[in-house]
């Protein structure tokens, strides 16, 4: 009997990836999937956190990751000994920790979150009178903290593409527009964009903004995240006039180097069964480390089904 292969993709691998997958999406999307997916094998376009939470929400799959490099700065930047050290200093603090993680990392949490969840998650924690600590993102943990007045001791690594970003380089590229300009950015970019923004969200959460987007139709729209969303605003809009934000004067060219190895050849021999597989954690720690994935989920899932409008009643 031959094995049943799902393929996941995310919004930031090139488009002939996408067009590979059977479900494209955001970090929660694929999380979500992945966890229910009727699946022998699952095929993971993304990067090692990704995979790797989708194995611990799903451990009776194989997973496999198409190229063993691909791994995420925030990731490389965390020490996990010197985590465990911050985190037991702060000892009377709940632990939220972006899904951007090791295993290792989650494992640590009391809660995990993703950039379409993390202002909710939070704000039902200090809701709860919890002090709460964040990691491994401070720019998104630094923009939560002037956004809503909290003071979260932060935990210091970086996304190495959004980081990148800067108000110089923007102001630049703004100013070189004719015509009404608007600036969306992902949470994870640094806290003088995120001020600037018209809109700050999650991946998916920007790319709804554009698809509903009815203001001035010659206006440009400059996105600060990676620019394999671009392919989908513009899938989406392609009626409007979307760019990168640049990185310093005249370049829109700001790609994670770690999504762009998932190119159709490893892709191809993933489904074919070859690549990195997902084999290496423990049953204590995807135990550890599934707790808070669960808790974001059921919390997420639940304000879905709030969200839903009641089913219309049928006149007797």
């Amino acid at each position: 009997m031959s094995k049943r292969v799902v393929t996941l993709a995310h919004y930031y691998t090139a488009p002939e990836i996408q067009q590979m997958a059977d479900k494209v999406g955001d970090s929660l999307e694929l999380s979500l999937y992945a966890r229910d997916a009727n699946a022998d094998v699952i095929v993971f376009a993304g990067v090692r956190f990704m995979a790797e939470t989708a194995k611990i929400l799903n451990p009776q799959a194989e997973v496999i990751l198409p190229d063993a490099g691909s791994t995420c700065s925030l990731v490389t930047q965390t020490d996990v000994k010197r985590l465990k050290a911050w985190r037991d200093k702060h000892a009377d603090h709940v632990h939220v920790s972006y899904i951007n993680s090791s295993a290792e990392h989650k494992a640590l949490s009391d809660w995990i979150v993703t950039s379409r969840n993390v202002d909710d998650i939070i704000a039902h924690l200090y809701a709860q009178g919890q002090k709460v600590i964040f990691s491994p993102d401070r720019n998104m943990g630094a923009y939560l903290n002037y956004q809503y007045g909290y003071d979260m001791p932060l935990w210091s690594a970086v996304c190495e593409v959004h980081d990148k970003f800067n108000e110089t380089a923007l102001n630049e590229g703004m100013a070189a527009v004719a015509g009404p300009r608007y600036l969306i950015a992902h949470p994870e970019s640094p806290l003088p964009v995120l001020k600037r923004a018209d809109y700050v969200g999650s991946t998916s959460g920007m790319l709804n903004w554009v698809k509903q987007f009815d203001r001035e139709p010659d206006a440009t729209l400059f996105v600060a995240t990676e620019d394999g969303i671009l392919y989908n605003m513009g899938l989406a809009r392609p009626d409007l006039k979307i760019v990168q934000a640049p990185i310093y004067a005249g370049c829109q060219c700001n790609q994670c180097p770690y999504m762009k190895l998932n190119n159709v050849e490893r892709v191809q021999r993933a489904q074919a069964g070859e690549g990195t597989r997902i084999d290496y954690l423990s049953h204590e720690q995807m135990d550890a480390a599934r707790l808070p994935i669960e808790r974001m989920l059921a919390f997420s899932e639940a304000q879905m089904r709030q969200a839903k409008p009641a089913p219309e009643v049928m006149p007797a």
